[in-house]
């Protein structure tokens, strides 16, 4: 099921033993563009640390309660590793919490969540992924900044990042909702995190090799509906690109040659 981050701002945490927050934004990596963690904002409760949800504690996202329910209870958050708000997430950071609960690492593998391309929530299959010697450095990014970023195509620039579409099976942001009210004004369009050539995140920058002409053309994103399959298929036809759904997760070498040529100056999560 797709559902739009923005929207989820706000949404209540539904743990184990109560109600532990609620959505503050969320913690992407920028080689397969997936939500890594979603950033709580907990009230007094936990003031001064960071709650950070990984996908492996995520249920139901309930569109009608405006709820994620969160397989987790509070004693367990608040005896969880601790980041504080004004640091990066470091891999030291990263290790102690997966460690902590138990769950294999997403960067441990050729696919997007190790060595599946989606999440294994199945714990006998977690000591399969523990001898997996191949790994990757994510770099995480936050979804409140790169919001606003600019869009370049090939031949000039077409809007700026208004929103992400994010599907809530796998938490990989399938869709860049684009506004182009400065081009076309009142349209927005979708672009994948697929047919991205490169970013510059010193810049605040977005490059896709697509024309503007492309992009001008492509079926119109309405906000008051989210993408169907029908929707999805129009699209990718649209740009000549195969769909995500039709081919296999690709080995995590090969989905990251755009982002060798990107800029990663910054430290680790240097948002």
């Amino acid at each position: 099921m797709f559902n739009n981050a923005k929207a989820l701002q706000g949404y209540k945490l539904e743990g184990r033993d109560g109600e532990i927050g609620k959505v503050n934004e969320f913690y992407f990596d920028d080689q397969y563009w997936t939500v890594r963690y979603l950033v709580a904002d907990t009230g007094n409760w936990h003031t001064g640390k960071q709650v950070l949800i990984s996908p492996y504690a995520l249920g139901e996202v309930s569109v009608a309660k405006h709820h994620i329910t969160i397989g987790l209870t509070k004693k367990q958050i608040e005896e969880s590793p601790s980041l504080d708000t004004d640091k990066p997430v470091s891999r030291q950071f990263e290790m102690s919490y997966y460690g902590y609960y138990g769950w294999p690492t997403y960067w441990s593998g050729g696919y997007m969540w190790g060595n599946h391309p989606s999440i294994m929530r199945d714990s006998e299959n977690w000591k399969q992924t523990a001898q997996e010697k191949k790994t990757w450095d994510p770099h995480l990014r936050s979804t409140h900044k790169v919001s606003g970023y600019g869009i370049h195509a090939a031949d000039g620039e077409i809007g700026h990042i208004k929103d992400f579409i994010i599907d809530d099976d796998t938490w990989a942001i399938r869709y860049l909702i684009v506004d182009t009210q400065n081009w076309w004004p009142g349209k927005q369009v979708l672009i994948s995190p697929e047919w991205i050539e490169r970013v510059s995140w010193d810049e605040s920058k977005v490059f896709v090799n697509l024309s503007r002409d492309a992009i001008k053309l492509s079926p119109e994103y309405r906000e008051d509906a989210l993408p169907t399959r029908i929707y999805e298929v129009e699209l990718h036809q649209h740009y000549h690109r195969p769909g995500y759904w039709d081919k296999p997760e690709p080995d995590v070498h090969e989905h990251s040659s755009w982002r060798e040529h990107s800029d990663h100056k910054e430290a680790l999560t240097g948002f």
